[in-house]
Formats: C-alpha cells, sequence, structure tokens
C-alpha cells in the first residue's frame, strides 16, 4: 500500500546517519566515511542502497557480527598490486582505504589493483571507481555477496548480486559511471518494495518450481531458504542470454575470491549451518588506471565525452524522448534530491525513529 513519503533534508540525514554510527562506537572519520557512502546512494536515487540499508549495518554491529573499529591488515603488498584482510571491518571503511591504495599505486606505477577478503556490505559499489575518476583516472570496482542468483537452468541461489562498476572522466559534467548489478535485480530492490507493501514484477524472481515469484515478503524470505533465487542479467534460460548474466556474476566471483583467498559461493553468507546469525566475509576487488600514462587526460577526457555524446544523438525508437549514458540519470537526481530531500515512506520512517530513540538523538529533527 502506497503512502507519502516525508523528503528529510540530504544534510540533516547525512549527519544523523553518521551520528548513528558514531553511537555504536565506529571513529569519527570512519563514521563520516560510511555516512558519505550511504547519502551518495540516496542522491542518485538507489533507496536500496541508502538510509534504507543504515538498519542492516545497525543490528550486525550491535549483534557483535561486524567490528565498528576497522583494523585492516596487509597480507601481501607488491608496486603495483596488494592483497588486504578486512577482518570483519566497516565494508565502507575496508572499500575506502582500499580503493585509495590502489590510486596511490596508480599514480606512481600507472596501475593498481587490491584484492580484499574478510570485509562487510559496502554499499554502492558505483561510490568507489568515483574516487578514482576524481583523480584523473579509471576506476573499477567489483564484489561478491551473499548467494541469491541462480546459475542458468538452475533454482538454487548461488552468486551474489555481484555488481560490476565501473567510472571514467569526461568533459562533461558528469563522469561515464556504471553501477549494476549481475542479476535483473537485486535483494535490496525487493526489499524496498516489501517496505513499500508492492510486489516484485515478474520475470525477477525463479522460484524452487521453477516458476516466477512476485511475493516480495515471502521472496526475501525463500532467498533465505534457498526456495527462490533471482535471475542473471537475460533472465532464465538462454533464449534471452541469461547465461550472460550468469557469466558476469561469476567472473565477479573470481575477482573476488580466488585472487585474496577468500569465501566463495555459499560459503558467502550471514547465516550459519544451524540457522544462527554469523559475520559476513565478502571479498571485493579495486582497481585504478591513471590516464596520463597512456594518453593526456584532457584527449581522454573529450574522447570520453565524444562517445557518450554520438550515443546520445543516435537515432531513437518510436515513442522514446531520449538516450541516456550511464551516469547522466544519477548527476540529475542528485540535483533534484539536494533540493528536495531524500524521501522516506512510513516503514522506513519506523525503523528510522527506533534508531533515533534507542541513540538518544532527539536533536534531529527528521520531520516525522
Amino acid at each position: 500500500m502506497a503512502d507519502k513519503p516525508v523528503y528529510i533534508p540530504v544534510a540533516t540525514l547525512q549527519g544523523f546517519m553518521r551520528d548513528v554510527f558514531l553511537g555504536l562506537g565506529v571513529p569519527p572519520e570512519d563514521a563520516a566515511i560510511t555516512a558519505e557512502v550511504l547519502i551518495t546512494s540516496d542522491l542518485w536515487g538507489i533507496a536500496s542502497h541508502g538510509v534504507g540499508r543504515l538498519k542492516q549495518y545497525y543490528d550486525r554491529i550491535k549483534g557483535g557480527l561486524q567490528h565498528p573499529v576497522t583494523q585492516m591488515r596487509v597480507l601481501k603488498e607488491t608496486p603495483t598490486t596488494a592483497v588486504i584482510d578486512g577482518q570483519l571491518g566497516m565494508g565502507q571503511v575496508v572499500a575506502h582505504r582500499s580503493m585509495r591504495m590502489a590510486i596511490d599505486k596508480a599514480r606512481r606505477y600507472g596501475m593498481g589493483a587490491v584484492a580484499v577478503r574478510n570485509s562487510g556490505h559496502f554499499g554502492i559499489a558505483g561510490y568507489y571507481p568515483l574516487m578514482a575518476v576524481k583523480e584523473g583516472m579509471v576506476g573499477l570496482t567489483v564484489t561478491n555477496a551473499r548467494p541469491s542468483i541462480a546459475p542458468t537452468f538452475g533454482v538454487q541461489p548461488k552468486l551474489g548480486t555481484n555488481p560490476i562498476a565501473f567510472g571514467a572522466p569526461s568533459d562533461e559534467p558528469h563522469p561515464f559511471l556504471y553501477d549494476a548489478a549481475t542479476s535483473i535485480t537485486q535483494r535490496g530492490k525487493i526489499e524496498v518494495l516489501d517496505r513499500a507493501e508492492e510486489p516484485t514484477p515478474a520475470g525477477w524472481v525463479i522460484g524452487a518450481d521453477g516458476t516466477t515469484a512476485t511475493d516480495s515478503a515471502q521472496i526475501l524470505r525463500d532467498l533465505t531458504t534457498d526456495s527462490a533465487a533471482l535471475l542473471p542479467l537475460g533472465g532464465a534460460g538462454e533464449e534471452m542470454a541469461g547465461h550472460k548474466g550468469y557469466g558476469l556474476a561469476t567472473m565477479v566471483e573470481v575477482l573476488s575470491a580466488s585472487l585474496q583467498g577468500g569465501l566463495f559461493l555459499s560459503a558467502v553468507t550471514d547465516i550459519d549451518r544451524q540457522g544462527r546469525p554469523q559475520p559476513l566475509r565478502i571479498g571485493h576487488f579495486f582497481l585504478a588506471i591513471d590516464v596520463e600514462h597512456c594518453v593526456p587526460l584532457a584527449e581522454f577526457k573529450k574522447t570520453t565525452g565524444d562517445i557518450m555524446r554520438e550515443l546520445r544523438a543516435s537515432k531513437r525508437a518510436p515513442g522514446c524522448e531520449r538516450i541516456y549514458t550511464a551516469g547522466e540519470k544519477e548527476y540529475a537526481n542528485e540535483q533534484r534530491v539536494r533540493a528536495e530531500g531524500v524521501p522516506a515512506n512510513a516503514n522506513l520512517q519506523k525503523v528510522i525513529k527506533t534508531m533515533q530513540q534507542e541513540l538518544g538523538l532527539t536533536r534531529y529533527d527528521l520531520g516525522f
């Protein structure tokens, strides 16, 4: 059932999320980083990974499943590569430091690659390539996740949503920034639909009997018992190229597990064999390429911009108003959200209010 959302000012919500993490024992700098990653998701219109995800981190820290103080350990390092153990710290902090390391290596040697194991959920993957873009670099980030995607011709969730995020500088007001799961949708979008009491579109999820599933609340329960699975990009079978999404998800799994000796597939779970909560040990991979080691940055930006402009200027399909390039909608959405605020429906308001009351953050007027 739809409800009228309350719009929370961006600065207010970002400060509130930072103070939630501070209240949980996260150090100030790390709390600021984590809140920034979350608010960026809301700014881009990715409701599944912004304030809507805050309670998940809140519960994991309170439950002792994730450490509020991040103490990464370097397992192996060369001038251009590193392997990191996140030691169950804050995923956003682990990811931020790891991409920073990749950027620093790329600045000196042209390319930097960092593989991470034993981390936590790090929010939107697209935040980290953007760090490289701001430094005049190309950035790539991938991560594995809890099992949710079925392999082609299968019904059991084995692969995570395993996003691929890629960013490149351009001479436009925004970079080229691609960030997408290798499944048709992600668990977070179904969580958003569940909070809004709306069904999941047919064709996104397959049940154990091979038929499509649409009950959002039931899907979320079934994903935890292997009774439902998300479908890879392209959908079920090979007719619409579902095997390509399956292959990309597997590629991400290799980069997120094989390089760093991390957990993979069914082992990446926050539920143990007895059905009890356990720490989530996720793997990531970060790559930064310094453009100036290949071509002048201005030339790279113009070429990338020309690519984007030519694509947008190509012939449109009947009835379609315009063509977009990756990162453009997020840029436009950010301008709108900064002016209007972040929407919070009734169910999300209740969750936020619970955290606010438990931590005594009564100085925040969130509008509800």
